[in-house]
């Protein structure tokens, strides 16, 4: 193009020529800064997402005093004599309910008082029990004299539920039928607005709840492969439990991928562009990968964010999965949760079929 401009004028000079070339670099650069800023998407993940996704990471691993380690004791002497420790949260129970609380993760450990001293019951590989064992043996040896009283023995167990693979499988499937949801759905439907085929339905006898019940239908078809694929790779390569009901399981991923989907179409429903449409969905989802506890507790966060936090559907889809999967928890002990997702289903679906259009 430059060669073009330059052949157009023989009469000019080689300082001309040069000048000529090092205004159109200037003014090629300056254009494409314009593009860029004129893209809502690339200026949010450049600049708005590292800012934001430090600010969460931030707060959630702040300093902050060390953790209460909560622990089972099988005895109500042994709570006595625990009962001082700040750095410990002491349970008494019976050893049945002690070992379930320790196989689903729970606790950290369960002290069970026998007669011929104490046996700790914890899973050596998890840190933090680990941390709990120390705790509540100095505890004790100190209650009793600090002369090593007790004798103590270890009775090491290695289950599942508790590890920290455990932990993220849930948190994993519930970002995937987010993403899936939520970015499927919005950009299929903004590229046929964009593309002016949206348009040429409006004159169908086709109405408007059909063409949008379409869109979530198709995803409830791929969802099936989607859950499938990602938990049998989980449970056969890593071993994660799937203690719940396979049948109320696959409800959750029904009920939360229908949450989702409803978001997505809420984010598509006025969107005109690629662009315009992909802002909104990361506006959308980005609290929610930050806050909901995918990949940690989202009991990290402050307690006055706590409420905003439980009534986010990310965060109530992933406790829900957790509940089912590590702790076998029935629909009875997961009504929050439940709740949270229908209103996020319904509401969000009824906005989009009243706030859709067609051009």
């Amino acid at each position: 193009m430059i060669e073009q401009a330059v052949a157009t004028h023989p009469g000019r000079t080689e300082p001309d020529e040069q000048r000529f070339v090092e205004r159109s670099l200037v003014q090629l650069t300056l254009s494409r800064f314009h593009l860029f800023f004129r893209e809502p998407d690339a200026i949010f993940w450049i600049f708005v997402f590292p800012i934001l996704l430090a600010l969460g990471l931030g707060i959630a691993f702040r300093n902050r005093p060390p953790d209460v380690l909560k622990i089972g004791v099988v005895g109500p002497n042994l709570a006595k004599m625990l009962g001082n420790d700040k750095n410990l949260s002491v349970a008494t129970t019976d050893q049945a309910s002690g070992e379930l609380a320790l196989k689903t993760g729970r606790i950290e450990l369960l002290a069970i008082a026998g007669p011929y001293g104490v046996t700790y019951r914890y899973d050596d590989t998890n840190p933090d029990a680990r941390t709990a064992r120390l705790l509540t043996d100095n505890a004790l040896q100190h209650s009793a004299g600090r002369s090593d009283s007790f004798r103590t023995q270890n009775d090491l167990v290695r289950e599942t539920g508790s590890r920290y693979i455990d932990f993220v499988v849930p948190g994993l499937l519930g970002m995937n039928l987010m993403g899936s949801s939520i970015w499927g759905l919005g950009l299929a439907i903004v590229d046929f607005r964009q593309k002016k085929l949206l348009k040429r339905l409006i004159a169908s006898p086709m109405r408007r709840w059909e063409y949008l019940a379409s869109f979530i239908l198709s995803r409830l078809v791929m969802l099936p492969v989607e859950v499938i694929v990602f938990l049998a790779f989980a449970a056969l390569v890593f071993g994660v439990p799937l203690r719940g009901s396979l049948w109320e399981l696959a409800a959750l991923c029904v009920v939360s991928s229908l949450c989702f989907s409803a978001l997505g179409l809420l984010t598509a429903c006025r969107a005109r562009t690629i662009e315009a449409v992909s802002g909104l969905m990361n506006l959308v989802m980005l609290p929610m990968w930050i806050l909901s506890g995918i990949f940690f507790s989202a009991d990290r966060f402050p307690a006055v964010v706590q409420p905003v936090i439980r009534a986010l559907p990310l965060t109530a889809v992933i406790d829900a999965l957790r509940g089912n999967m590590l702790q076998g928890a029935g629909f009875t002990k997961l009504q929050w949760q439940l709740v949270v997702i229908a209103a996020w289903c319904l509401i969000p679906f009824f906005l989009a079929l009243r706030l859709f259009r067609w051009r």
